[in-house]
């Protein structure tokens, strides 16, 4: 599934410690209750996936392009090696709803609360109730919405390990198609 949202995880540890991973494994797979499915290899040793096993409670934050090189970074690097935050001079507070640190530096961040853990293969696959929405006024449409074109959402391609920017509009949904029928 391609291209997919380069996507930050974060998470408390068992310090109360902030940490943050880059996923390229998240989606959207419920609207009723509103909720994302993200996946973290589970073959390597990621202290952002244990911090969300213990506490049940993360926050996804969507990057934009102007953040690729601390996104990347903090897919690279482990949070048993270095405060990884500290390191790219990144900020965070905690989340409203939920013990989670919200990255300051990110214009759109989900609240989530777990619902569902799955070992799938390489991965832990962890559904998340989205129990709120920060979003900071400059990527909101005059009807208050998030909007794409305004947040320059950076993009990752799992095949060629490369990221992207993502393109502008090309129609609306649900009428483009509306001549088939």
């Amino acid at each position: 599934m391609y291209p997919a949202p380069a996507v930050v995880a974060s998470a408390y540890d068992e310090q109360g410690n902030a940490d943050a991973c880059t996923l390229a494994f998240a989606t959207m797979c419920s609207h009723h209750p509103p909720a994302v499915m993200i996946a973290i290899n589970s073959t390597l040793k990621r202290k952002t996936l244990k911090s969300i096993l213990n506490t049940k409670e993360f926050c996804i934050a969507f990057p934009s392009v102007e953040h690729m090189a601390e996104v990347d970074y903090l897919g690279i690097e482990s949070g048993y090696n270095a405060d990884k935050l500290k390191r790219i001079n990144f900020h965070h507070h905690k989340a409203v709803k939920v013990n989670a640190p919200v990255i300051d530096e990110f214009k759109v961040s989900l609240e989530c609360r777990v619902m569902h853990i799955a070992e799938v293969g390489s991965h832990t696959q962890i559904t998340g109730e989205i129990v709120n929405v920060q979003a900071e006024e400059s990527v909101l449409n005059d009807m208050g919405k998030i909007d794409f074109t305004l947040l320059g959402p950076l993009g990752y391609d799992d095949i060629t390990h490369s990221y992207y920017e993502m393109g502008g509009k090309i129609s609306d949904a649900f009428k483009a198609g509306l001549k088939f029928r």
